[in-house]
């Protein structure tokens, strides 16, 4: 149970990570339109932060700033009001707590990043701290898994495996620290439209499964090798709506990534790179090139999310 004052912390502070998918498998929707999903995660070092402060009970409210905040709900679809409301009904007494949210944006707005699922993820365990709630890890997990699937991963962290239910993301057997060079779109991309075109594209998608060869290139730690297995069922609907990241990749690709792909739905391109170095190269001819909106370099993998306070 949780008190009806604030019990310590007057405030919290939350950061978390952005994630690529290394590989995304998709099957065709079954008969409720899910699309059975076989994903393998990396948290970058891109990161959101979410500040969680006491509100009067049963109120809940947010604030953007940073990357893209305009384009960012301040209503009840808003995934980190989502969370905080349902962590509230779950765990404490009825109309007992409430929460006043910040959010400071690095990750880009529908970008195939999961910042959405990021913010969720962070608003759950900064509001937990916050009411001083006894929750287990395994219990935030099981409301993130409600919140939507990428959300569990955000908690999590690092690089992890996920093939079915949102909470039974696992972590993966993996080697290395890698070096990333993303490239933002200048549109956003709609997640459901681009599952709507994959759908229109492969009307015959198989039962999605966790590839041998990037699990094998992760326990290798071989950059090189992970570059080649990296793969995206997605990428070709995103490509199909916008052309002209074809044109990002290839740039990426001339210029001496080791791999690349559309992040999740898109549009950010992400690329794989030898060393720290090699990044900061591509990231100056990517944005000498004026392909994408904006270039970041990121590490990963990385802790999901974490208290800065």
């Amino acid at each position: 149970m949780a008190s009806a004052s604030p019990p310590t912390a007057a405030l919290v502070r939350v950061r978390v990570p952005a994630k690529i998918n290394l590989a995304l498998r998709v099957g065709a929707p079954r008969a409720d339109g899910y699309h059975p999903l076989a994903t393998v995660y990396q948290a970058v070092s891109l990161y959101d932060e979410v500040q969680a402060e006491w509100a009067d009970p049963d109120e809940f409210g947010v604030t953007v700033s940073g990357e893209e905040a305009d384009q960012v709900p301040l209503d009840d679809s808003n995934l980190a009001v989502r969370a905080a409301k349902l962590l509230a009904q779950r765990h404490a007494p009825h109309d007992a707590l409430g929460a006043s949210l910040s959010i400071k944006k690095s990750i880009p707005v529908a970008g195939g990043l999961a910042g959405g699922s990021a913010n969720g993820a962070a608003a759950l365990l900064a509001c937990a701290v916050l009411w001083d709630l006894d929750v287990s890890p395994e219990e935030l997990r099981g409301l993130a898994a409600e919140l939507g699937s990428d959300v569990p991963f955000a908690l999590l962290g690092g690089t992890a495996v996920w093939s079915g239910r949102g909470e039974d993301v696992a972590p993966a057997l993996a080697r290395g620290t890698y070096q990333w060079v993303l490239a933002f779109g200048h549109h956003g991309l709609s997640t459901a439209r681009v599952y709507r075109r994959f759908d229109e594209l492969s009307p015959n998608a198989q039962p999605p499964a966790v590839p041998a060869d990037l699990m094998n290139a992760l326990r290798s730690g071989d950059p090189r090798q992970l570059g080649v297995a990296l793969s995206n069922d997605l990428q070709a609907a995103a490509l199909d709506l916008q052309p002209r990241l074809r044109t990002v990749l290839q740039a990426g690709l001339d210029y001496g990534a080791l791999g690349a792909l559309v992040s999740g739905s898109g549009p950010t391109c992400a690329f794989l790179v030898e060393s720290e170095a090699a990044a900061v190269d591509l990231s100056v001819s990517l944005s000498a090139e004026g392909v994408c909106r904006a270039v970041r370099r990121a590490t990963a993998p990385v802790v999901g999310a974490r208290i800065l306070n």
